[in-house]
């Protein structure tokens, strides 16, 4: 058995770490209703936006626009990959990096060309460690993401896109991140950005599930009578597109990365909850023990000293 410095020292240990976790709860717990409500109040603009674009894509038959699809034949793509800057997150970065490596491996199948683009420093180290090729890399504040950063991200992407294919441009855009749903649920989500698909809503689907669409989007349907899409374009349709496409690019990013930061800052509440309570049983355990093994120690004093007066007993008689 250990002796009682040994369980002392891990007492002592365990306890300073159940107050950091206990800390980082704490802070979690005070920026998760902000970040929540950042993120809550960021949507009805995307959403609004998504809604006015999804209406002009009904016109794909008559404009020829990158928002709705190259004519080149390009095989390379953008997946931009939203991790976080810090740990003790739980499973968050690592449940956003695996479903980035399926994605990798699905457009690798298909003949394609990913060029992967990473927000956040454990994932920029991630692919670093792994000598994996990145095109660009952000990092700083991925639980507080303000409008500069998702602007420089839309503007890189943007160039990306709109580049030619015999430039080094891509054809499509792919972002995976986390979405928060409540405390307890983040899903991670592969959101095709660019171009753009005309998706026939059905009665039984949310418009957020629609507008979502992932990887494996239904092409646009050929039948154009559900949809009702009266605009006139002035100057020119080319114009407005143009201006409208990077609005719809940078305010869909973002919104994933509030969302994403929600969803961190949810993860690290119920990471760090999880690991307080785990320290706690793991001090109670050690308490146990090293209880134990005090008593077992008196008793063994104890009897050392019955045995040495019985034994002096005898050498007086």
């Amino acid at each position: 058995m250990a002796s009682q410095l040994a369980f002392k020292s891990r007492i002592a240990s365990t306890s300073s770490l159940e107050k950091i976790f206990n800390a980082q709860e704490m802070i979690a717990s005070s920026h998760i209703a902000k970040a929540r409500a950042v993120a809550m109040d960021a949507k009805p603009y995307s959403d609004a936006i998504f809604d006015a674009v999804q209406a002009l894509v009904a016109h794909a038959d008559d404009i020829r626009h990158p928002i709705v699809g190259k004519n080149e034949k390009n095989p390379r793509v953008a997946v931009l990959a939203l991790t976080s800057d810090r740990g003790m997150a739980g499973a968050y970065t690592s449940s956003v990096i695996r479903e980035t490596e399926n994605l990798l491996d699905r457009l690798d199948r298909q003949g394609r060309e990913p060029q992967l683009y990473v927000y956040g420093r454990r994932g920029a180290s991630y692919y670093r460690y792994r000598n994996r090729a990145v095109a660009a890399t952000w990092e700083g504040d991925s639980d507080k993401p303000g409008v500069g950063i998702a602007q420089e991200i839309s503007d890189t992407l943007m160039d990306a896109y709109m580049t030619p294919a015999e430039k080094g441009g891509v054809s499509e855009l792919y972002i995976v991140f986390t979405e928060f749903i409540n405390m307890v649920v983040q899903k991670v989500r592969v959101l095709r950005m660019l171009p753009l698909e005309l998706v026939r809503v059905d009665s039984d689907l949310s418009q957020e599930e629609t507008a979502d669409t992932a990887v494996d989007a239904p092409s646009p349907s050929s039948g154009r009578d559900d949809y009702v899409a009266l605009y006139d374009f002035e100057p020119s349709v080319q114009e407005v597109l143009d201006v409208v496409l990077p609005k719809y690019i940078q305010s869909r990013i973002h919104e994933c990365l509030l969302t994403s930061a929600a969803s961190e800052t949810a993860s690290r509440q119920n990471a760090m909850h999880t690991a307080t309570d785990n320290a706690r049983s793991l001090i109670d355990d050690l308490t146990r023990k090293l209880n134990a093994t005090r008593q077992a120690a008196i008793t063994q004093e104890l009897t050392e000293i019955v045995g040495s007066a019985d034994a002096l007993n005898k050498e007086e008689e």
